[in-house]
Formats: structure tokens, sequence, C-alpha cells
């Protein structure tokens, strides 16, 4: 699959960064000749985070290209995004030049954060909406606007490379979300013009506050919890009034004069510009990683994005030990002397584990009929130092696999396939409703023996059984 970046901005660099960590080949056309400098640098930031989202590993990387020619970018491409300037007139020229240059069967969208699509089609182009946010490599929303079966068939694509789109039922000035955006924004300068609070202060209130709300249950249903259990309807009965009380200056804007620029850029400086802008998107990519992944556990907000993105994920297959494990390592999961925890190697042991649990059918669905297995004993081997970013494989050897033992070891390896640690671990199965060890059924048993045979054969660990399972 291929997809052309029109325009190489921030937008545009997220977009060229989602697609081709996702397995895409990318083309971009952008005549501004330090395009493929700041592409580069977003996609650098993009590699360091959103591998760290996923506990399996993305797929390879697709081919990355830069064309001085808009044609040749646009060449059999799957999807064509346009991420220019807001500009009405700019939009109509390229996105004219691109119905005609891009294949038929291609999606081509816009970025356009305000314009509805009967504007940027009324000269003939063929283009949808898809408004992203950023920065589009994490993010997971994605507006879409437009002919409802080109949406249709963009949807499609973007959830194939982990994305949530929204369709929009109907063409309106700046979509949906900026429209929340701008109100948020217009209070915001109403209260600094004002002398009321500074731009530290608002971002305070929002991110100590409602922004972490919002992240996880959105504007409505958090509304319903603040209803207590009366809901949504003793909500609106006691706040509704308040509708009509002289709140917001929501229909009126401030005059934007160079003195209100002045005092807004002067507090933004000495809030922040101690630090420099890649600096603030890693410290706003670290963080989105973190809730995110944290979203991920409950399926949450677009933790669930995640969380089905990865279920679509290849899993890979070894000739000889299964892979229970491929993804690179989160930051999240180094410490202060810059290498991977010890508490996270047990992490990486359990999570493989569990995928081998799967792979002979103890899994989600078992484990809910009743059975599991339970860890009782774990040995760790420190071998190599692993740091954020590095790629992370863990293969798996039964070393025991009748009745009611499970007796497995990890090799979790680095870069260039160096042993950086081992994971021995002993587990028996369980009967969940009496709490006390029990047999597997029979299709569990029946697979794992069947890996227990094959791998009897292969050279026994070294360390294996030195300190787990003796005395079991």
């Amino acid at each position: 699959m291929k997809a052309a970046i029109i325009g190489g901005g921030v937008i545009g660099g997220g977009w060229a960064a989602r697609f081709l960590l996702n397995g895409w080949d990318v083309a971009v056309f952008d005549p501004d000749p330090d395009a493929e400098r700041k592409i580069g640098e977003v996609i650098a930031n993009a590699r360091r985070s959103l591998p760290a989202l996923y506990d399996t590993a993305l797929p390879a990387e697709g081919n990355l290209s830069f064309h001085s020619e808009m044609a040749d970018a646009v060449q059999n491409a799957n999807w064509i995004q346009e991420s220019i300037p807001e500009r009405l007139d700019l939009k109509h020229r390229i996105l004219g030049d691109l119905s005609e240059l891009a294949p038929e069967t291609a999606v081509i969208g816009s970025s356009t954060s305000g314009f509805k699509p009967s504007e940027l089609n009324e000269k003939g182009a063929r283009a949808i909406v898809a408004h992203p946010f950023n920065p589009v490599y994490l993010l997971p929303l994605i507006e879409l606007v437009g002919d409802a079966q080109d949406c249709e068939r963009a949807s499609i694509i973007l959830r194939s490379i982990g994305m949530f789109p929204l369709m929009v039922r109907k063409e309106i000035d700046a979509h949906i979300a900026d429209r929340f955006l701008e109100a948020v924004w217009r209070e915001a300068l109403w209260l600094v013009k004002d002398g009321i609070a500074t731009t530290e202060e608002i971002d305070e209130a929002i991110r100590m506050g409602f922004g972490i709300r919002w992240a996880q249950m959105g504007l409505f249903e958090t509304y319903r919890v603040a209803g207590g259990e009366a809901g949504m309807k003793h909500f609106m009965a006691q706040f509704g009034p308040a509708l009509k009380w002289p709140w917001t200056k929501l229909m009126d804007v401030p005059e934007f004069t160079d003195e209100l620029v002045d005092l807004i850029a002067g507090q933004s400086d000495a809030q922040s510009g101690h630090m420099s802008i890649r600096e603030l998107e890693r410290l706003r990519d670290d963080n989105l990683v973190g809730m995110m992944r944290a979203l991920k556990k409950t399926g949450s907000g677009a933790g669930g994005v995640i969380q089905r993105h990865e279920a679509d994920l290849p899993k890979p297959e070894a000739p000889d030990l299964p892979i229970t494990g491929d993804r690179k390592i989160p930051v999240s999961w180094t410490d202060y002397n810059g290498h991977m925890n010890e508490t996270h190697y047990l992490e990486a042991g359990s999570l493989a584990t569990d995928r081998f649990m799967e792979l002979i059918g103890a899994d989600a669905n078992y484990i809910a009929s009743g059975k599991s297995y339970f860890t009782i004993e774990t040995h760790v081997r420190y071998l190599s130092e692993l740091h954020a970013g590095n790629r992370l494989t863990i293969r798996t050897q039964v070393l025991k696999g009748e009745g009611k033992k499970l007796h497995l070891f990890h090799f979790l390896y680095g870069p260039d396939d160096t042993l950086a640690a081992t994971v021995e671990t002993l587990l028996l199965h369980v009967d969940l409703t009496t709490r006390a060890s029990s047999l597997p059924d029979q299709a569990v048993a029946e697979k794992l023996g069947a890996y227990h045979q094959a791998h009897a054969a292969l050279e026994q660990p070294e360390g294996a059984g030195r300190s787990v399972g003796q005395k079991a």
C-alpha cells in the first residue's frame, strides 16, 4: 500500500509517520527545501513513541521517498493526503490537480480544520475531509466529511493503521472537535485579556482537572456521572439554568490587537520558553503514551482503539520456538540509569506467558469459563542491558507440560538478537471457582503436550531448573 503526502509540515509529517510505521510506502511532495529534514524529525519522534503504545510489534516500515513533482508522488497511491496551508484558493488549485493526477481508486483526503467538502470541491475536485489531530501518529481521531461511499472506504483504511474515524453527519464549518476547541480558545483569550488568568494558569486548570476526565469519558458521560445516581436528567435540571447566566463570552471575540498578541506570547515564553519545540514534542508524546497505555488496560477512549488495532497486528512465528513477544521498549520501562528496569523484565516474561497461554487455548474465553494457570515461582537472569526504543523479541520453550504443571523458559532478545535476559516460570492449572489446582481441559492439554513433545528434543537452556520448580 502507498500513501502520498502533499505538504510536509507538522500535520503532513505526522501523516507520513502514521502510514510509514504501519508498513505503508510513503511518497512526499513539498517544495520546501527543508521538508526532508522536518519530516525526518517528526518521524524520529514517531519511532520513539508510537511503538511504545503496543505490546506487539508494528509492521516493518515502508519506504519513504521525496519527490519534486506531484505527479510522481501520487503515482499508484492508495491514499493521498493534502495538508497545505488553510487558504481556499490554494486548496482549490492543489486538490484540482490531485483529482486529475490521482488513480481513480485513490482516496483523496484533506487535513483542513475548517473548510467544508462542498467548499473544497466547488471547482471540480473529488476530495473528502479527513481532519486529524496533532500528533497524527499518536492521536487516533480523524473526522471524515464528504461523499458517504468515499468516507466508508476511508474509514476501513484508517482503522487498519490504528485510527478512529468519526463520521460527521452533516457538513459544518470546523466540523465537530474544532468547534469545541474554538469555544475554549475564545474564553481563554478573554481570561488573559481581562487579567483574570495567565496562559500557564489556564493550562493548569485544564490539565489538573477536566482535561483528564475528558480523556477517558468525554463531555456527556462526565456530566452523567456528575448527576450522581439520578443521572443526566438530574444534572440537566441542576445546572441547566446556568446556561442563562452571563458566564460566557462565546458570542463575543476580543479584539486581536498587537498588545493582546504580545501579552499572550510573553506569558507563553515565560511558561515554557526554557524548552525547545522538539523537547516539548517529546514531553507531550511521552505523556500521551503513558495516559493512552493506562486507558488501554480498560479499553476506555483511545485505549480501546489501540486494543483493537493491536489485536489485528500479525503475530510472528519462529521455526523452532514460538515468538511470544515482539515489541519496542517504551520510555516508561526505563529507569534513572537509562536502561530497562528489572520490574519490566518480569512484566515482559509475564506478557510472554499470557501469549503462550493463548497459543494453547487458555485464552480470555477459557479464563471466563472458570479455568486458568497461576504462576507459583519465577526466576529472572539479567544478561545484557536493554534501552528505550530497542526491539525486544521473546521466544518460549516448554520445559514441562504434563498434568497440572506448566514450566516455561522465556528467552528475551535485544538488538542484533543478543540474549538480554531469561525468565523461567512455573505455573499450576487452577479451577477459578474453587481456587484449587486442577487438570486443564483436554483441548488445552493436547496443545500443551504437542509443544512439550516438540521442545523436548531441544537442548536444555543454561540455568534452567536451578531455582524454579525444584520442590514442585
